[in-house]
């Protein structure tokens, strides 16, 4: 099982997944299930905790070593006030410290008293034996002695160690004598580290009171950061309780919570426009087939009356009935373009093609072959110029496709469709059929708009719609306007690849 990958420790059972087992899942669920307000106010204790702890430590740390070296200089300097003239110190014995340094005469001088020497001292000689006699003897070390013996070369360096006299620990420096020897200084470390325990005690008293403080003002600033969220909070529940889309939220101030207010407001308008759409959509799909199921359902009803009573099939003649069932088959036509266009209007974007490099060309070459299937009476002129844009194949041709019927539905037998496309990517569609009155233009794009001359017309009124909603949403316009002499010209403009695209509803 050598070499093979675990999903808990990751390539060759190595521990790539340290800290995501039970304990780690476990640790980061309690953090989430905790409130933003708790979050915050143990941040805001943790970052106070972290930086009192390390400043106590800092702290400590440099006490420490500041003690150490006046400790150390200390032992120095006396030690070599005391090796430059040993054999007066050991013939004198200057005494316990505060008694000054002997004078000329041997004996401590009265003016001598500038500082104090460690309280035990004593000198040895080349051979590492104690010549000065002293009350409280320090013990010789064998690095004491390597010292004494080394100070006829001149090769020995001072040493500082630390020994243990009884039940107290000492910083003891052997220093070499010029000629041979010695000297030995020795400081009780008690005192030192009993004022570096207070010292610990107060910084360790110092962290929990600043810790605690920082709690306190963690959840004071908590509460206080958060009252704008939370009155956001309650505005956005009310919201939602009364689906009331029209009452924005009231913003004051330009901070963060503000531009999150706005942000709301922006979105509650979004939502309750797109919601006006689609209610619109439904009642006037609703109205749109409804007139065709009652017809479906009118002319079903007579057909299953027939059925049911063979004695009253001479009412309905072969004729009428072949009638009937045309009738039927256009309306059930009429019916499946119209879902199938509300489904086209409704469709969301994440079902939709993905935008990329399109041959216009192409595009209008392929749709209207579609639409000359269809109408096999008219003739189709082009004027194609190569052009590319960005968007989806699928919903161009369609959109080209709606245009080219609704030329096809309104040309005269052997009338003419014209179709041109330049390189700034416009193309125009041009018919020969009666045109579109002044007081329609500005409506013919809307959805389930018919005029009252296309009323007797088979269609839905979605097809134009299309055309807008596709052409907006890559970025082009659409426009229709008379053609000379007679007829409708509709205009698309899209942006060719690597223009920005326009702004601005379709007209």
């Amino acid at each position: 099982m050598t070499g093979e990958a675990s999903p808990l420790t990751g390539r060759g059972g190595r521990g790539r997944w340290r800290g995501r087992g039970p304990r780690g899942w476990r640790r980061r669920g309690w953090w989430r299930r905790r409130s933003l307000h708790a979050r915050l106010s143990l941040l805001v204790a943790g970052a106070v905790a972290v930086a009192l702890v390390a400043f106590a430590a800092v702290a400590f740390v440099a006490a420490r070593e500041i003690q150490q070296h006046r400790i150390s200089e200390q032992l120095s300097a006396d030690a070599v006030a005391i090796a430059q003239s040993p054999a007066q110190w050991a013939a004198g014995r200057a005494g316990p410290p505060g008694q000054g340094f002997p004078g000329r005469d041997g004996h401590p001088g009265r003016d001598d008293h500038r500082r104090e020497l460690g309280p035990r001292w004593q000198i040895l000689n080349s051979s590492g034996q104690v010549v000065s006699a002293p009350d409280n003897p320090l013990p010789v070390t064998g690095s004491a002695r390597q010292v004494a013996a080394g100070g006829k070369t001149r090769h020995a360096s001072p040493v500082q160690e630390q020994v243990t006299i009884g039940d107290d620990r000492y910083q003891m420096l052997t220093t070499p004598i010029a000629g041979g020897g010695a000297v030995q200084v020795a400081v009780n470390e008690d005192e030192s580290r009993r004022t570096l325990t207070v010292l610990a005690l107060l910084l360790a008293t110092g962290c929990v009171i600043g810790i605690a403080g920082a709690a306190f003002a963690g959840r004071a600033v908590a509460r206080a950061g958060l009252v704008p969220v939370e009155r956001l909070t309650e505005a956005v529940e009310e919201v939602a309780a009364t689906t009331d889309l029209t009452r924005p939220i009231d913003v004051t101030g330009d901070d963060e919570i503000a531009r999150l207010g706005r942000s709301v407001n922006t979105m509650l308008s979004a939502i309750d426009t797109s919601r006006r759409a689609q209610r619109a959509l439904v009642e006037d799909a609703g109205h749109e087939l409804r007139t065709p199921l009652t017809s479906i359902r009118t002319n079903v009803e007579l057909l299953l009356a027939v059925e049911r009573q063979p004695d009253l099939a001479h009412r309905l003649p072969p004729e009428e009935r072949a009638k009937l069932l045309e009738d039927l088959d256009a309306q059930v036509r009429e019916l499946a373009t119209l879902t199938t266009e509300l489904v086209e209007l409704a469709r969301e974007d994440t079902t939709r093609e993905t935008p990329e490099p399109v041959e216009v060309g192409d595009v209008v070459a392929a749709a209207i072959n579609r639409v000359r299937i269809r109408a096999p009476g008219l003739t189709f002129t082009t004027d194609l110029t190569p052009v590319t844009v960005n968007g989806r194949p699928g919903e161009l041709e369609r959109m080209v496709v709606n245009v080219l019927d609704n030329a096809a539905k309104w040309s005269p037998p052997g009338g003419e469709v014209r179709t041109r496309l330049t390189g700034d990517g416009t193309l125009t569609v041009s018919d020969t059929g009666p045109g579109i009155a002044e007081e329609d233009r500005p409506h013919v794009f809307d959805r389930f708009y018919r005029a009252a001359s296309a009323r007797s017309m088979p269609g839905s009124g979605l097809g134009l719609a299309i055309v807008a909603q596709t052409a907006a949403q890559h970025g082009g316009t659409v426009t229709a306007g008379p053609t000379t002499p007679r007829g409708t010209t509709v205009t698309i403009t899209l942006p060719p690849a690597g223009q920005e695209p326009q702004a601005g509803p379709p007209s």
